[in-house]
């Protein structure tokens, strides 16, 4: 088979920038595609097959149990596949395809049907694109980072490069996803129309096939059962139980730290998301503001993840970790502290932005170690299994947070129909904005930090592990 990969088999050995930006690729198809179903799905639901809002929020509600479960169905999958194109290369080869056609098939709701039978295909398709095929990408991918290297710095910088391809599709869907909307719509006074989700969605579909493509082709999985795990007594059977490897995965407390970790991150970036609108709305009382107070955290973000690689190298990933945490923590008190003044805002919004970039970039890299360093505990491997519970707890994080953030709203008396009739929302609304957008944050960042300090220890540990056990750094 083509590969374009690093030459060499060695796991400890550097890798070529070939193959670290091929495996990035992956993450931009992946990504954007994702990123689409994020931001303009319900509109293409709501706008262009006209169906109800409330009704869509239900099935996509309901449809998040199964997403759950299939990110440990899926990384069970993983951690048994034998194929020569290793355990993660081979899903994405398979799947992408399917699911570029399941995508397309999800942004096609038959016009003719009646409204009962559209929800129906709705239901079915949206979980076969989330929970089957979306599922089945990510979850391989991540679990390659552990798959292609068992060097600490290699897997940091994929790490890194992937967090830089992540936000590059995002970037980029909010470039031009709405200008090719209009340019292909048939209506030139309406950019919703099924021609141009159709024609628009086609276009990232095959870049998400290709970018994948090139991502199989351009990578090597090189830690398999070779001398090193030998010496490390790593005893794999064909097939370890189940709930063996759950075990493991719950003994395994710097793995179970960063899933706490990752939730928390993700629920906070879904307070930024949604907040930032409403903060706009019902604090700044101008929306014209939302462009400063985005873009100043998500610039900040995707810069500095470019000089991550050179501190990552001196430092270590993870105090580059628990140092992004604190950033971001110094950022949303700054930003609590001087409301007032929007210069100080944007600095201490650039703060936070530069203090997730540093913590996104070494975030998959150190699930990798903790997953080595489980597999050097209790001989178990659980790659596949550890990258499908981060996965879940991301979603579960963003469900958490998108759920806390209208319960909050609620609480605090918000009324959407005021808005329409000109009448102002009570000041319980801005202070529970106020309340979400900045302090929830916060306290979550700095709880997190503590944790970390305190008790994550891992590149100590592991490399104590590493040399009890014979295994070269």
């Amino acid at each position: 088979m083509l590969s374009l990969a690093t030459k060499h088999d060695d796991p400890e050995a550097k890798l070529s920038w070939v193959e670290r930006i091929g495996f990035g690729s992956g993450q931009l198809g992946i990504n954007a595609i994702n990123g689409i179903l994020g931001s303009f799905l319900t509109v293409y639901f709501t706008n262009v097959a006209l169906l109800d809002a409330a009704i869509i929020s239900s099935i996509i509600a309901i449809s998040k149990i199964f997403d759950g479960i299939s990110d440990v169905v899926v990384g069970r999958l993983v951690d048994n596949t034998k194929s020569k194109m290793g355990k993660g290369r081979s899903w994405l080869f398979r799947v992408c395809i399917p699911f570029a056609i399941s995508v397309m098939l999800l942004f096609f709701v038959p016009p003719n049907w009646p409204n009962a039978v559209k929800y129906v295909y709705v239901f079915v398709m949206y979980n076969v694109v989330n929970t089957i095929c979306l599922t089945s990408m990510l979850v391989p991918f991540y679990s390659m980072i552990s798959l292609i290297t068992r060097n600490s710095y290699e897997r940091g910088l994929l790490g890194n490069i992937q967090q830089i391809f992540q936000t590059l599709g995002n970037v980029i869907v909010n470039a031009v996803f709405v200008t090719l909307l209009a340019k292909f719509s048939s209506d030139a006074s309406n950019p919703n129309t099924q021609q141009a989700f159709t024609s628009v969605m086609l276009i990232f579909c095959i870049a998400m096939v290709i970018f994948s493509l090139i991502c199989v082709f351009t990578t090597k999985e090189r830690v398999h059962d070779d001398e090193a795990e030998k010496k490390a007594d790593v005893k794999q059977k064909s097939t370890t139980p189940f709930f063996t490897t759950i075990k493991a995965l719950l003994t395994n407390k710097y793995w179970v730290i960063m899933f706490f970790a990752n939730l928390v991150v993700f629920f906070v970036i879904i307070f930024n998301a949604v907040g930032g609108i409403y903060y706009c709305l019902y604090v700044f009382y101008d929306m014209k503001q939302y462009s400063w107070l985005s873009n100043s955290a998500t610039i900040a973000q995707f810069a500095i993840m470019f000089a991550t690689p050179f501190f990552m190298r001196t430092v270590g990933k993870e105090k580059m970790y628990i140092a992004g945490m604190i950033i971001s923590a110094i950022g949303y008190l700054g930003f609590g502290l001087f409301a007032k003044s929007v210069p100080i805002m944007i600095v201490c919004n650039v703060l936070k932005g530069a203090g997730l970039g540093i913590s996104g970039a070494m975030a998959m890299g150190i699930v990798a170690d903790t997953l080595t360093y489980g597999n050097l505990k209790s001989g178990i491997d659980t790659v596949g299994m550890g990258n499908a519970g981060v996965s879940a707890a991301q979603k579960i994080g963003m469900g958490l947070g998108t759920a806390v953030f209208g319960w909050i709203l609620s609480g605090a008396g918000f009324d959407g129909a005021l808005d329409l009739q000109g009448i102002a929302q009570p000041q319980s609304v801005t202070t529970a904005v106020q309340f979400v957008f900045t302090w929830i944050p916060l306290i979550m960042f700095a709880v997190i930090s503590v944790v970390l300090l305190l008790f994550f220890h891992l590149e100590r540990d592991l490399k104590k592990m590493k040399a009890e056990k014979g295994i070269a750094e």
